[in-house]
């Protein structure tokens, strides 16, 4: 013995109209084929529709005291609640201009009484067949859009988890830890926050970018891989030769993530702001930076924000050649920097926010 699949439930339709004996007809007509409800005024069917179940189809007469039928239309479509329901006239009235004004009040069809049985039947099934129709699609198109958000959101994740990962690798070999990558990510995203109304950063400061440079942040010392750990563990101070190619590390990080992009078949916006931070972080305003000794406008934003917030972390931070400094120290360092090492403006965000700055590094601390 096999289950058959459960019936589906019946549609429901509203009958609206003044005349019991028009009512009492309807009813009859339709109560064998589909679930009913029954009003006696426009005003009673909306205080119906304000139920929690609604119904599928509305038959409404047009001329009845107090709300009429084309009123009582107008407000159903207006309602985003009900708008979707469909709405089919009966009515005497059967000059064009009354049916005209059946259908600018939002009607779907338009019965001429006295009504045909037949007719009446046929139209209410075609009506509610386009509806379970229209139903079916936009169900279909919500489950659609919720699978494409959920996997987005997947892939998201594992992106995010993924340049993390990568980044650490480097962070890693250089004795400092995942939370440094945090905090950094934190920074970047508090300046820009704090920037994005200036005059000077609010073109380039839109919300897409933003996520995009706190989500590249973590990539701005990938480059460390490639240096040898004689130097990038050194304790003590680097010679100028140890010193070139310590540099080194951000045409390195520029270059491998240059060859990631190269996989892609088209730019990719994300990718570029990492090859900017990567390459760029260690440029000053004024020109005395590396690796290309660019100055002022000329370091790219992406660059600007991060060196304040690799600084300010380096400062803090325990470092094989130096203690953690507090953290007046190293605001009072930065805002020295003001103008040579760091975009001037950059700075005023960075001082107004110093206490964001503590709260980060105290929530992510080592």
């Amino acid at each position: 013995m096999t289950d058959s699949a459960p019936a589906a439930p019946r549609q429901t339709v509203l009958i609206v109209d003044d005349t019991p004996e028009n009512l009492t007809l309807l009813y009859g007509l339709l109560k064998d084929h589909y679930r009913t409800q029954i009003a006696n005024s426009g005003e009673r069917a909306l205080e119906l529709l304000e139920g929690e179940t609604l119904p599928d189809l509305l038959l409404l007469d047009v001329m009845m005291p107090g709300i009429g039928g084309f009123e009582t239309c107008r407000q159903v479509k207006a309602n985003p609640r009900t708008a979707r329901i469909p709405v089919i006239f009966l009515t005497s009235m059967g000059e064009n201009e009354n049916e005209q004004a059946g259908f600018d009040a939002g009607a779907v069809d338009y019965i001429i009484k006295p009504i045909s049985p037949p007719i009446v039947l046929a139209r209410v099934k075609t009506h509610l067949r386009l509806k379970a129709a229209a139903d079916f699609l936009e169900d279909k198109a919500a489950f659609l859009q919720s699978e494409v958000e959920r996997r987005t959101h997947e892939v998201q994740v594992v992106q995010d988890v993924t340049i993390l990962a990568l980044a650490s690798l480097a962070e890693t070999r250089d004795h400092e830890t995942g939370n440094h990558l945090r905090r950094t990510q934190h920074y970047v995203l508090a300046l820009c926050t704090q920037l994005r109304s200036h005059p000077r950063f609010q073109a380039a400061l839109e919300e897409e970018t933003i996520q995009e440079l706190f989500k590249s942040a973590p990539l701005h010392d990938i480059g460390k891989v490639g240096i040898p750990d004689h130097i990038l563990l050194k304790p003590g101070k680097l010679t100028p030769e140890e010193f070139e190619i310590m540099k080194t590390h951000t045409t390195l990080g520029r270059d491998t993530i240059a060859s990631a992009e190269k996989l892609l078949n088209s730019p990719s916006s994300f990718l570029r702001h990492a090859k900017e931070i990567a390459y760029s972080h260690q440029e000053k305003w004024d020109g005395s930076g590396y690796p290309q000794g660019l100055a002022g406008d000329d370091i790219p934003i992406s660059a600007r924000l991060m060196a304040v917030a690799d600084v300010y972390d380096a400062l803090i931070s325990r470092r094989v050649y130096k203690p953690p400094f507090p953290h007046e120290q190293a605001v009072s360092i930065i805002r020295e920097g003001c103008g040579n090492h760091f975009d001037p403006d950059i700075v005023a965000a960075f001082l107004t926010i110093t206490e964001t700055f503590r709260a980060i590094a105290e929530r992510y601390t080592d």
